[in-house]
């Protein structure tokens, strides 16, 4: 009885430490909308993120009411449904023509046809535990695949040698995030939660180590502005200067003539008479 209640107290903690870690990933996009908003476009940014996004927290909130005891589950994707909407409503208000189009067919596609098609086929098709097994196993393959996406991140930081795509804040509190909910999960004994923050927690690790190595990486773009700044603080003499100073030195190396005429010898004429 004493351990249920250490790993039901542990569950609570390791859950509330989740859902404020997960709250603060969801707020991590802000600099990002700041930007959209100063600029007054969302032009060079991409809206699938935030689809995904929501996808990801409404199958995580139908799974948490399915579930017995999952209060933990159900707030803080509630919180993220509502940040994610907030995210694309303001990323369609400052976008183009074509780019809205494109964000309502994706909603509509995924966010409601999708998403339809798994309420209704699990509500109407299955029961009991049958259904919590069949949405679990839906939201472990969603979490793996979003939990992947990075890769793609991963192989541009490898291939351009820079970490500018790739902030270490984000990659710190998405491996911390994983590593929360797979001991909530753990401890719950809900693998549905706790195997995608396994591989969340190694690509979240795999990220970190990645930054480190690339975070002061020399391009030749920088080598070719250090050899810049050599030749601005110590420049090369022009032609008229390195005359100048050869001149000084012909000069310098020359004996003290003194500037004086010379003498003239005085030839003593001969004495002629003229007759």
């Amino acid at each position: 009885m004493a351990s249920w209640l250490n790993a039901a107290a542990l569950s609570i903690i390791f859950g509330v430490i989740g859902n404020i870690v997960s709250f603060l990933v969801f707020l991590a996009p802000i600099p990002t909308f700041y930007t959209i908003y100063k600029k007054k476009t969302s032009d060079g940014f991409q809206s699938i993120p935030y689809i995904v996004g929501f996808s990801s927290a409404m199958l995580l909130l139908y799974y948490g009411f399915l579930k017995t005891n999952a209060v933990l589950i159900i707030s803080i994707n509630a919180v993220g449904c509502v940040i994610e909407l907030a995210y694309l409503a303001l990323f369609a208000f400052y976008a183009s023509k074509r780019e809205k189009i494109l964000i309502l067919r994706l909603l509509l596609i995924i966010d409601v046809g999708c998403y339809g098609l798994i309420l209704s086929l699990t509500a109407f098709l299955l029961e009991g535990k049958q259904r919590i097994n069949a949405v679990g196993w839906i939201c472990a393959a969603f979490n793996i695949a979003v939990f992947a996406a990075p890769l793609s991140i991963m192989t541009k930081v490898v291939r351009s040698r820079s970490v500018k795509f790739m902030p270490f804040g984000l990659s710190f509190f998405l491996t911390l995030c994983a590593t929360t909910w797979f001991f909530y999960g753990l401890l719950i004994k809900d693998m549905f939660i706790a195997v995608p923050n396994v591989i969340g927690f190694l690509l979240g690790i795999a990220q970190m180590i990645l930054y480190m190595l690339y975070r002061n990486p020399k391009t030749q773009k920088d080598e070719a502005k250090e050899k810049q700044t050599n030749v601005t603080r110590h420049p090369c003499p022009t032609d008229t200067e390195s005359t100048e100073r050869t001149i000084r030195v012909e000069k310098s190396d020359a004996p003290n003539v003194s500037a004086q005429p010379v003498g003239v010898e005085k030839l003593d004429a001969p004495n002629i008479e003229i007759v």
